[in-house]
């Protein structure tokens, strides 16, 4: 078994996934509370995964190097100022919880909000946010300025028109993103909570957690890896086939 060979292919696919996670980063630099997703590198020492891993073309995985795994960054961004009476920012824990089509809850850090048609507060893909009683539903035949606390009470011309509903879980981990800033609380051992000591900032955006400086740096750094590792993918097949060339002529 040429464990060269194998290890370098597992070196371009981790490279390869780490460049997918930079793309996605760069591409959604520009979306308000987008987080940043993470790739992790670990190598398992050849011989250290046991008898049991599951084999590649009948070559076991543990000469397969190294391992990648993803995650997401939830460090907050930095609030900037709109001066748009409906953009929304969380400072603290906890997110905007919103209502997608097939009644499924959906929580995002993303507060470009706006009034709908019928004068519900929706984001820019037209989910309804979700208040403490509800969809915040304001007058679309009022003209008054809208106002938000920082506790979250939301008023249109002196009148209540709902609470702000900012949620919070035990495990931010076990969140699964669906893309455009979005999370699912599928995981049936996440609890949400209340977070009780979110505030909320009126013609605010949070900024995505992403720094596009940084996100280059690391696409140059993967890209030199994959060649590297493709480098050495070409080396060892020409080895092989100068080896079969050789064995295979006994001259």
């Amino acid at each position: 078994m040429n464990v060269g060979l194998y290890q370098a292919a597992a070196g371009m696919n981790a490279t390869a996934r780490w460049q997918e996670a930079i793309s996605e980063n760069l591409s959604s630099s520009s979306i308000p509370g987008y987080k940043r997703q993470n790739l992790s590198f670990g190598a398992v020492e050849s011989g250290l995964m046991g008898s049991s891993a599951t084999s590649i073309n009948g070559a076991s995985r543990r000469f397969s190097l190294p391992n990648s795994t993803a995650s997401t960054d939830f460090q907050p961004g930095n609030l900037k100022p709109t001066g748009v009476a409906t953009d929304l920012a969380i400072e603290g824990r906890g997110f905007f919880e919103v209502q997608l089509p097939n009644g499924a809850k959906a929580y995002t850090r993303d507060g470009e909000f706006h009034p709908n048609t019928q004068g519900q507060l929706v984001t820019k893909q037209g989910y309804p946010v979700q208040g403490l009683a509800g969809p915040i539903q304001l007058d679309p035949n009022n003209a008054s300025p809208v106002t938000v606390s920082a506790s979250g009470d939301v008023s249109q011309g002196g009148n209540l028109r709902g609470t702000l509903k900012a949620t919070d879980f035990n495990d931010y981990d076990r969140l699964s993103g669906m893309g455009s800033g979005y999370f699912l609380a599928s995981d049936p051992t996440l609890i949400p909570t209340p977070a009780t000591k979110a505030s909320f900032h009126q013609g605010y955006l949070e900024s995505a957690n992403t720094s596009t400086v940084s996100e280059m740096v690391n696409l140059i750094t993967s890209s030199r890896m994959f060649e590297a590792n493709q480098k050495v993918v070409q080396s060892e097949d020409e080895r092989m086939a100068r080896l079969i060339a050789d064995v295979g002529n006994p001259n």
